[in-house]
């Protein structure tokens, strides 16, 4: 009970400082390259993370380890950031709150699919609910046009890519740590990313206010790394579909963050949306709870 809740807490800490990553994305293209940012922030990381694995001297992942990672990453620190960085050119923050509600039922249905369970029937309703109800909401945004817009796309690749990263992660921070497993992902991915952040600076160079670099900072500093310590930490502390559910705060955060930040106006279709959305992705996570409560007290 008490390692639960400090999964529990960890889990929050990391949500807490994920649901800064979309306003303040906001921010930052306005003076800088989606490619640079979502590249960029990796490579700062990845010093960050080199300096502490080797002043700690952690051992080196083994055999599989080494592409599960390199697949981890993959979805965390490219796919979500690169997406989720050119979707905010043209979309607002609370837009992209509502459609990324979905992470956490979709987190579910990877942990579902890598851990070979086999969850009863109304789990898989209320995922595929919930996506249902996300591409509606895009739709009507869309000015009613019944579909989503291409920015939408992107958001909805930056919740598969995270998911993915994130059940893949919660696994490999079992047999290695939690910051250990963000740090040595950012390690194998740097030299890709130093190539493209070159690229993206040589194509447009940075012409940014100090808010949009103290914004870009957060995001390779803490969105990129230091939140991923705690994110990871509680997923391996556990159970990862329970720490999962801490992530239906996260877009109420961003919600609240847009607004205050931003100005961005929380209108009666945007919350009604966004509650729809998160309802969904929390009966999903619950139904999927179930069976391991019920194991649990037998």
């Amino acid at each position: 009970m008490a390692a639960s809740r400090f999964g529990l807490l960890w889990g929050f800490i990391g949500v807490a400082a994920f649901s800064l990553t979309l306003p303040l994305t906001r921010i930052a293209v306005g003076g800088l390259s989606p490619l640079f940012i979502g590249c960029g922030r990796a490579v700062i990381a990845a010093l960050l993370a080199a300096v502490v694995l080797g002043v700690t001297r952690q051992r080196r992942p083994r055999g599989s380890q080494w592409w599960r990672l390199a697949l981890a990453g993959a979805g965390v620190i490219v796919g979500f950031p690169l997406l989720t960085s050119y979707a905010l050119t043209t979309a607002s923050a609370s837009h992209g709150a509502v459609v990324i509600a979905l992470l956490p039922a979709a987190t579910a249905v990877f942990a579902v699919l890598r851990g070979h369970e086999r969850p009863p029937l109304p789990f898989w309703v209320f995922a595929v609910l919930g996506a249902v109800a996300a591409l509606a909401f895009a739709s009507l945004q869309s000015d009613g046009l019944g579909a989503p817009q291409w920015t939408d796309l992107l958001f909805f690749g930056a919740v598969i890519s995270a998911a993915f990263g994130y059940s893949e992660g919660a696994l490999l921070s079992r047999e290695l740590g939690s910051w250990q497993t963000i740090s040595w992902a950012l390690v194998i991915l740097a030299p890709a990313m130093v190539v493209l952040t070159v690229i993206a600076w040589a194509v447009q160079p940075p012409d940014a206010t100090p808010i949009e670099w103290a914004s870009f900072a957060y995001l390779a500093v803490i969105s990129m790394f230091l939140g991923f310590f705690a994110w990871y930490r509680g997923l391996a502390i556990g159970p990862v579909a329970r720490v999962s559910q801490v992530q239906l705060v996260q877009p109420v955060l961003t919600l609240v963050w847009a607004a205050l930040l931003l100005g961005e106006e929380l209108t009666l279709p945007l919350l009604l949306g966004g509650l729809v959305v998160i309802l969904c992705a929390a009966l999903a996570v619950r139904v999927r709870l179930r069976p391991e409560r019920g194991l649990a007290r037998a």
